[in-house]
């Protein structure tokens, strides 16, 4: 299976505000993103709904080509399955015209309120998918959190993350409360 990075940006042309709703403007670029979470295989329904109810959306897919016996077929696939980006206007009109969307869960909250995405990280990747550079989805890692590498003669060794920008895991062996800090170049690390 080859995977190449492509995206799919729907974005919204400004519009004239109706005497029936004043905010069906075009959300200025200083309005924060949001991540909406949404049923499972419904991220292009979604994103074309928005898009026609005047709310500016972001859906990045990979096409990857798919090969059977007997045919071949490239799909389009959302990046982050079961998610949709959104930069709704302020107004609580146009936010509920999100959550009204057939599909749609709910915002992405933290501590029961929707958490705003920094509009660098939306640019970021959109520039990166522009590129149509090979890419492919990673668990994503803290520091502190117990992996397993997968692959390559440490396959299965179990450690911490320690430094993510090096990959550095720390092994303990907790019964005589020692460890060692190895760095690993080349290893796909997973989360246990």
């Amino acid at each position: 299976m080859t995977t190449y990075s492509d995206r799919l940006m729907l974005e919204t042309p400004a519009a004239e505000p109706t005497s029936e709703d004043q905010s069906s403007t075009r959300p200025s670029s200083s309005s924060p993103w949001f991540a909406i979470q949404t049923r499972y295989r419904f991220e292009n329904k979604i994103a074309a709904q928005l898009h026609g109810k005047g709310i500016e959306t972001f859906l990045p897919v990979l096409n990857e080509t798919h090969r059977w016996s007997d045919r071949q077929k490239t799909v389009s696939l959302p990046l982050f399955s079961g998610y949709v980006f959104v930069r709704p206007q302020a107004s609580a009109i146009s936010q509920m015209k999100v959550l009204q969307t057939e599909g749609v869960i709910g915002f992405v909250n933290v501590h029961g309120a929707a958490s705003p995405i920094p509009s660098r990280q939306i640019e970021d990747l959109r520039r990166l998918l522009a590129q149509k550079v090979p890419c492919a989805l990673r668990a994503f890692l803290r520091v502190g959190q117990r992996v397993r590498i997968r692959g390559g003669c440490l396959d299965g060794l179990e450690g911490i993350l320690g430094e993510s920008s090096q990959k550095t895991i720390v092994v303990s062996m907790e019964c005589i409360q020692r460890s060692l800090a190895v760095t690993l170049e080349g290893y796909e690390l997973e989360l246990v």
